[in-house]
């Protein structure tokens, strides 16, 4: 997998805050600045800007879901089983109808430049 980067080029990020979003291609791209132990926490943050800023509908069909997670220092001791659960309770019904429809996961954690969360949807083929 090639490294999520928000600095990346290509398509424009929406948003200004603590959570951006763009689509290239068929992919969305969220990132999410910052980090905090409580999983619990990025829910109602990612819902709340997919309810706002978010203008597509959702899809049918199977999806690849990658979220990385990057810290600086020691890991911070977060579950990345909850982490992923509320990321997806927060992008369902906005990238895609339920998140049963997700065929392929991977969530991993890395020491990166900031502390923040990359995630990555895109249609299984």
């Amino acid at each position: 997998m090639p490294p999520l980067t928000a600095g990346s080029t290509g398509a424009d990020w929406i948003g200004k805050g603590k959570v951006r979003l763009r689509e290239t291609g068929r992919t969305v791209e969220i990132a999410i600045d910052g980090l905090t132990t409580q999983a619990k926490y990025y829910k109602p943050l990612v819902y709340e800007f997919m309810r706002k800023e978010w203008a597509s509908r959702p899809s049918w069909g199977d999806f690849t879901v990658e979220i990385r997670m990057e810290h600086v220092g020691d890991p911070p001791h977060i579950d990345l089983d909850n982490l992923a659960k509320a990321l997806l309770d927060a992008t369902k019904g906005y990238l895609f109808h339920d998140d049963a429809q997700v065929a392929r996961l991977l969530v991993e954690r890395h020491e990166g430049e900031r502390e923040r969360i990359m995630i990555r949807v895109f249609p299984r083929d």
